[in-house]
């Protein structure tokens, strides 16, 4: 998680929640499932949000990036879009998660691009694009969250 220190952040971000004495780095990261797939955050705001993966360790038996993994990394993407979205106040929770998978990838890194499609008061939809190394689309992704409040402090 070392890596997830170079994350580009909005200052004003960044400043929401440091004022809340919340470390922003661990808030919006891939999560404990995401750390162990390997997904690394490399951009985050409520307009795009970046994050590439491994392509080694995440396969199906036939050597190609497992659909569930490309699945793995639109969650954390779309997720990660909708809680910078819904700010300090509201927390993201996916309700809609569907993947198209056009290619297969045996190697490398993938590279997924997370747009807003929809950010409503009480949704957030993301439309999250996967490419290989060669900038060929591998799979794409939306995600719908839910924004609630956040539960009180203490």
């Amino acid at each position: 998680m070392g890596e997830q220190q170079h994350v580009k952040f909005p200052q004003e971000v960044i400043d929401e929640y440091a004022a809340l004495g919340v470390d922003v780095v661990a808030m919006f990261s891939a999560g404990h499932l995401g750390n162990r797939m390997g997904v690394q955050i490399v951009e985050a705001s409520a307009d795009r949000v970046v994050g590439t993966m491994p392509v080694e360790g995440n396969t199906q038996p036939y050597g190609l990036l497992h659909g569930g993994a490309s699945a793995v990394l639109v969650e954390t993407l779309g997720s990660v879009g909708a809680m910078m979205h819904g700010g300090s106040t509201k927390i993201a929770v996916g309700v809609d998660l569907n993947c198209t998978h056009h290619r297969g990838a045996r190697s490398g890194l993938v590279t997924g691009v997370a747009t807003p499609v929809h950010r409503g008061r009480s949704t957030a939809t993301y439309e999250v694009v996967i490419t290989d190394e060669n900038d060929k689309r591998v799979c794409t992704g939306r995600l719908t969250c839910l924004l609630r409040d956040a539960p009180a402090a203490g």
